[in-house]
């Protein structure tokens, strides 16, 4: 990477403070950079590493304020957070170089490619996939048949798609991610052995949607288990059969959600979270890390524990809890009886 600074204010629509001739070479953290590196501040709270930083330039909110005799070369902007994650986007794209269909890959016949399409070694595309322009296939990825990939997508090393499946464009999907397996359904006969019920929807998953390594999207029993555009999935996260999740819904790492459930958009749920089957999740509603949900729950709520209530309503009854045994002394106290 090599940029000037006054090429990056034009990208970031900044406001040069310093030497307006700086060439930059590295993005890095505020306490870690050095001469050439670019880094940010958007919070306060770290303003006394303006002073220290090595950084050439620093890329700072303009309502952040400073003592401008102390600081290296600025770039003011609305957003720094914004603006350098706008940054780390460009640099990341242009770090997946167009390498073609390697020879080691196999495509059917019946599949239609789209233009500039890069597939990696030792993956395989079964019959009548389609595949839109300009998408990253990488090496060891499988792709059964009929699936629909779209325009700008990105498909990581290892990740499993099965038959059927639909992902629209601006998709990312990492390593080991399965799509489509089989839901999780059985039902007991006579003797109590159980026998598989057959799983023959698909995942229709909609545009600007990641996925994180070692996921996995169960297929629907019948219809679509379907993700919205938006939505963005942690690592280690489980999506059973006929789960519908809302646009712009975030999901972090090891969270598990039930067959049939609905979640609905602009949730925030976190880590380890657990949904039973068959609920409605409404709209804006977030969710503490480790939380067990067995109910249905409003737009709007914030909610946390086991089960999962009202945060507040946990938070003054947890410390009762942990002062359960002082207030059980107290009540004895009070009734004579110590």
């Amino acid at each position: 990477m090599k940029i000037s600074i006054n090429k990056l204010a034009k990208i970031l629509d900044g406001e040069i403070i310093g030497n307006e001739k700086v060439t930059l070479y590295n993005l890095s953290k505020i306490e870690d950079a050095s001469e050439g590196d670019i880094t940010f501040l958007s919070n306060p709270k770290y303003i006394h590493w303006l002073y220290k930083t090595k950084a050439s330039v620093v890329i700072i909110d303009r309502g952040i304020d400073y003592k401008a005799k102390d600081t290296p070369n600025l770039l003011v902007v609305e957003n720094a957070y914004s603006s350098f994650n706008k940054l780390l986007n460009l640099i990341s794209k242009k770090k997946l170089e167009f390498t073609g269909i390697h020879k080691l890959s196999s495509v059917d016949k019946s599949t239609v490619v789209g233009k500039d399409v890069s597939i990696g070694k030792f993956t395989t595309i079964d019959s009548k996939c389609k595949i839109g322009n300009n998408v990253f296939i990488m090496d060891n990825v499988s792709i059964k048949s009929n699936v629909t990939i779209g325009d700008n997508c990105v498909i990581h090393s290892g990740v499993r798609i099965y038959e059927d499946s639909i992902i629209e464009n601006e998709c990312i999907i990492h390593s080991n991610s399965v799509i489509g397996s089989d839901g999780f359904g059985y039902a007991p006969d006579d003797n109590g052995i159980y026998i598989k019920t057959p799983q023959i929807g698909n995942v229709h998953i909609k545009s600007n949607v990641e996925i994180g390594s070692n996921c996995s999207i169960d297929r629907a029993t019948l219809g679509s288990t379907f993700i919205d555009e938006g939505v963005k999935i942690d690592n280690l996260v489980q999506v059973a059969h006929n789960v519908k999740i809302g646009k712009n819904t975030v999901i972090a790492g090891q969270a598990g959600i039930a067959g049939s459930t609905v979640i609905g958009k602009n949730c925030q749920i976190g880590g380890q979270v657990g949904f039973v089957g068959h609920l409605k999740v409404g709209d804006n509603v977030r969710i503490n890390g480790q939380a067990g949900v067995f109910s249905n729950i409003p737009d709007d709520s914030i909610i946390k524990g086991t089960p999962a209530i009202d945060e507040r309503n946990f938070n003054r009854s947890y410390v009762l809890f942990k002062n359960f045994e002082k207030v059980i002394k107290d009540l004895n106290f009070k009734k004579g009886k110590w």
